[in-house]
C-alpha cells in the first residue's frame, strides 16, 4: 500500500497555490466572508497534527468532531490524517442520547465542537461517558458552565502542540500513514434502528477521487463551491476533499437555514445538495408563473418547453437541435431563463451535484428545462458517496445515471442492487453480526436499494425494506407516492401509510404560507391553524390536488384518505433523521390517534 494522498493533500495545495484563497467562511459578528488562504489552511493542519499528538493521541485512534460547517472541521480532519488519526463526524443536530452513543461506541476521548448547542449536549453527556476526558470548542463565543473543568478552547487547543517538543514524532506518523489506514467512521443514522459506524478507509476515498478524475470532467481550480449539506455526510465530506483536491475554493455555509442569503452573497459555480433544495426552486418558480398575467405566463411555459424539447429530446440523447429551435432557446436562456438563475444565485453555474432522495421527475425536468447542469446521482455512506451519476449532456430523465468506473454492480433477489468495489466499506465498526448480514457469502455488498439498468443507464424502484404490503397482500413503495406527492406547491413534506392496512392514507404537512393565501382570496375565516386546516374548503382543495397528482397510480396504490398537519415533522420529536429523512416508526407512534382515525369506518 502506498502513502495515503490525504496525509499531505493539504501541504502539497499550498506549496502551489500558496496566497491563493483556499475557504472562505461568513463571520456573522461583522457580517462579511473572511479569506483562509492554501498557506494558512496549511499551517493550521500542521498545528492540529502538532496539538493531537501532543495531547497523546495515539494512531488510528478516533476523535470526535461535533459542529456545524466550519473552517475548523476541515483543519481538524487534514490535521488527523497528518498524524494517523481517525475522525468521527457527528450530525450538529445530534441529541444527547445518539451522542452518548457515538463517543462510547468509538471510545472518543477528545471531543471537538462548534457552537453553544453542542457544548450544552455534550456537557450534558460528559459524565456519562466513560472515555471522554476533554471538551475543545471552535467558536469563542460559547458560554462554558461554571464547575466545568474539563473543557477548552480550540485557541488554547492549538498552543498544546507549540510547545511540545513533537515535530520528529508527526513527521514520522506521516511518512508511515498508508491507505489502508482508517479514515473516517461515519455514523449512519438510519430511518430504522441503532445507528451503525460506517469504516471508511484511506483508500475508499483514493479510489472514488481516481473514478471521479474520470467523470466530473469540467471541475477544476477555476470553481468556487458552496457546502450547504453538512460535512457530517458523507455526500458532502467526500465532494469537499474531493473538490479541495481539485484547488476549488470552498465557500463554508454555517446555517443551513440562511442558503437562500449566502448563496446569492457567493454566487457559486457547483454546489451538491439534496432535491429538497430544488424542489422548493421548482415551487417557487411555479408561484412566479401562477401570478403571472396572460402574455408573460404563456411566454414563460412556451420557455419551459423550448428549454425541455432542446436540453432533453435532444441534448441528452445526443442529438443536435434544429436551428429554429436554438435559436428560439438562445433567446430565453438569455431572458427568462438567466433571470431565474440570477434570482436563485447559480448564474455562474458549473454543474450541481444532488442525491440522497428520489428527485421528482416533474422537478428535475424542469432544472433540466431551464439550462442548469444538475447532475442527479446514488451513493450510500458504505459506498463513500458515488455509485453512479448522470452528467452534463449525457443523461436520462428518471435515472441515477451510469455506474462509477472501478465497481462493479449485479442484481440479487427483489432486483436488489449489489457492490464491489474499491470505494465499499470493509464493514461497521465493532458491528461484526450486521457487517456479515451487509455482505453476500461472496462478498457483494447488499445496498437495500432495487433497480434495473437499461441503455447502460441505473434506475432505482425501491428501498426494499421500505416496501408496504397491505392487509390486501398488495405492495406499495410509499417513497415513489411521496415523491410525486412532494412537488405540489401546497404539500410541504408527506409520510405514507399503508403497511398491514387495508388502504392507503397520508400524513401531510402543508405549505402553510399558501394554504393561508388561499384562505384571505378566497375569504375563508379562521382563528387559528389548526382551525384553518380543518375547514372543508381545505380538504376539498388538498382532495383535488391529490387525486390530480395520483392518476398514473393503480387504484390500490392511491391515497384514499389524508389528515393535514398543523405542525411540520421535526428532528426534534426525533421524527426526521440528520439528512430530514422521514422514521416512519417514530411518525407511527407519535400520530397513532391521527392514523387510527383514518381507518375508522
Amino acid at each position: 500500500m502506498g502513502n495515503s494522498c490525504m496525509s499531505v493533500l493539504i501541504k502539497k495545495q499550498a506549496e502551489k497555490y500558496g496566497d491563493r484563497v483556499a475557504l472562505k467562511y461568513r463571520d456573522y459578528a461583522v457580517g462579511k466572508w473572511l479569506p483562509v488562504t492554501w498557506r494558512q489552511f496549511s499551517e493550521q493542519v500542521e498545528k492540529v497534527a502538532d496539538s493531537l499528538v501532543a495531547l497523546g493521541v495515539n494512531v488510528q485512534e478516533c476523535v470526535g468532531v461535533f459542529s456545524q460547517n466550519m473552517p475548523e472541521c476541515l483543519y481538524m480532519d487534514f490535521g488527523a490524517f497528518r498524524c494517523r488519526a481517525v475522525t468521527v463526524p457527528l450530525y450538529a443536530t445530534n441529541s444527547e442520547a445518539q451522542v452518548h452513543y457515538i463517543l462510547e461506541n468509538s471510545s472518543i476521548r477528545y471531543l471537538f465542537l462548534g457552537e453553544q448547542y453542542q457544548y450544552d449536549v455534550a456537557y450534558r453527556v460528559l459524565n456519562l461517558c466513560s472515555s471522554l476526558k476533554q471538551i475543545i470548542i471552535f467558536s469563542p463565543s460559547v458560554k462554558r458552565a461554571s464547575d466545568d473543568r474539563k473543557s477548552i478552547y480550540f485557541s488554547e487547543f492549538l498552543k498544546v502542540g507549540e510547545t511540545a517538543d513533537v515535530r520528529e514524532e508527526v513527521e514520522k506518523r506521516r511518512a508511515e500513514a498508508v491507505s489502508s489506514d482508517l479514515a473516517n467512521i461515519l455514523y449512519t443514522s438510519g430511518t430504522t434502528g441503532e445507528a451503525k459506524g460506517v469504516m471508511l478507509h484511506h483508500s475508499c476515498y483514493e479510489a472514488a477521487f481516481a473514478a471521479h478524475d474520470k467523470r466530473l470532467l469540467t471541475l477544476s481550480d477555476k470553481d468556487v463551491v458552496m457546502n450547504f449539506l453538512p460535512f457530517a455526510h458523507i455526500f458532502e465530506r467526500a465532494w469537499s476533499y474531493y473538490c479541495l483536491l481539485r484547488g476549488c475554493l470552498l465557500c463554508i455555509n454555517l446555517r443551513p437555514q440562511d442558503i437562500q442569503k449566502t448563496i446569492k452573497e457567493i454566487r457559486p459555480t457547483a454546489m451538491c445538495s439534496v432535491p429538497r433544495f430544488w424542489e422548493k426552486v421548482y415551487a417557487g418558480a411555479m408561484d412566479k408563473i401562477h401570478e403571472a398575467n396572460g402574455i408573460t405566463r404563456r411566454l414563460m411555459l412556451d420557455a419551459l418547453q423550448t428549454g425541455k424539447k432542446y436540453n432533453i429530446g435532444y441534448l441528452s440523447k445526443g442529438s443536435v437541435p434544429p436551428l429554429w429551435l436554438q435559436v428560439k432557446y438562445k433567446f430565453y436562456d438569455r431572458t427568462i431563463f438567466s433571470l431565474l438563475k440570477r434570482t436563485v444565485g447559480i448564474e455562474n453555474g458549473n454543474f450541481f451535484p444532488t442525491a440522497g432522495a428520489p428527485i421528482p421527475k416533474r422537478v428535475e425536468e424542469f432544472v433540466h428545462s431551464v439550462g442548469i447542469n444538475l447532475v442527479v446521482g446514488y451513493g450510500l455512506t458504505e459506498t463513500t458517496a458515488t455509485v453512479s451519476l448522470n452528467w452534463m449532456k449525457d443523461f436520462r430523465v428518471g435515472s441515477v445515471g451510469h455506474i462509477l468506473p472501478g465497481l462493479e454492480i449485479k442484481f440479487g433477489d427483489n432486483n436488489e442492487i449489489l457492490l464491489r468495489g474499491e470505494t465499499v466499506t470493509k464493514g461497521y465498526y465493532k458491528k461484526e453480526a450486521v457487517t456479515r448480514q451487509a455482505f453476500t457469502e461472496d462478498g457483494w455488498f447488499r445496498t437495500g436499494d432495487s433497480g434495473y439498468m437499461k441503455d447502460g443507464f441505473l434506475y432505482l424502484t425501491d428501498r426494499i425494506k421500505d416496501l408496504f404490503k397491505t392487509s390486501n397482500g398488495k405492495y406499495i413503495a410509499p417513497q415513489a407516492i411521496e415523491t410525486k406527492m412532494v412537488v405540489d406547491r401546497y404539500i410541504d413534506q408527506i409520510s405514507v401509510i399503508a403497511d398491514q392496512r387495508k388502504f392507503v392514507s397520508a400524513l401531510i404537512v402543508p405549505e402553510y404560507t399558501q394554504v393561508e393565501k388561499f384562505a384571505s382570496d378566497h375569504n375563508i375565516a379562521y382563528t387559528d391553524r389548526k382551525d384553518l386546516l380543518q375547514k372543508p374548503e381545505i380538504l376539498e382543495l388538498f382532495r383535488m390536488r391529490i387525486d390530480t397528482l395520483q392518476q398514473e397510480f393503480a387504484h390500490y396504490e392511491q391515497i384514499k384518505r389524508f389528515t393535514l398537519l398543523p405542525e411540520p415533522f421535526s428532528m426534534k420529536k426525533g421524527e426526521l433523521t440528520d439528512t430530514l429523512k422521514i422514521r416512519r416508526s417514530v411518525l407511527l407512534k407519535n400520530y397513532a390517534s391521527e392514523i387510527e382515525k383514518m381507518y375508522e369506518d
